[in-house]
């Protein structure tokens, strides 16, 4: 069972958290410290999964950011390092280029991959239909409000 998902910079500050079981605030923050510090201090060529404390660390590096996944023991890492990659994946092809401004967007496509810690869907098109549907509203209710000129 997938526990929480990270995603923070190279300096360790978290710019995207979600939990999928509860912790304190207080220990949220020690847990990432302490759990990113752990995942960023290795080298580039070490393994991506680290046990920590009861559960385990699985994560990857794209440019500038780092997806960093806590699991149960009983949960295959290889499963969630792919499940990274897809994530990045949708979000590469619904973002043009950044998404820290646009992290409601990053939420929906997290809530359509995984629920209560568990993954649910994989299909980049179908996680990506709740986004294309609030676009396309979006789109038609600014097309509404624009006046339409004379001829």
């Amino acid at each position: 069972m997938i526990k929480f998902v990270l995603m923070v910079n190279q300096q360790g500050q978290t710019r995207l958290s979600k939990y999928y079981e509860p912790v304190e605030l207080s220990k949220r923050a020690a847990l990432e410290a302490v759990g990113v510090r752990c995942c960023l201090s290795r080298g580039k060529h070490q393994c991506s999964f680290v046990e920590y404390k009861d559960f385990k660390l699985v994560y990857r590096q794209y440019a500038a950011l780092y997806v960093v996944v806590g699991v149960t023991d009983s949960e295959n890492e290889l499963s969630i390092y792919e499940l990274i990659q897809n994530f990045v994946e949708v979000l590469d092809k619904y973002f043009s280029r950044v998404i820290m401004f646009n992290l409601d967007s990053v939420h929906i496509i997290l809530d359509e991959m995984i629920q209560n810690g568990h993954i649910v869907e994989t299909n980049k098109s179908r996680i990506l239909a709740p986004l294309t549907a609030i676009d396309k509203m979006a789109d038609g209710l600014i097309r509404e409000e624009t006046p339409k000129t004379e001829l």
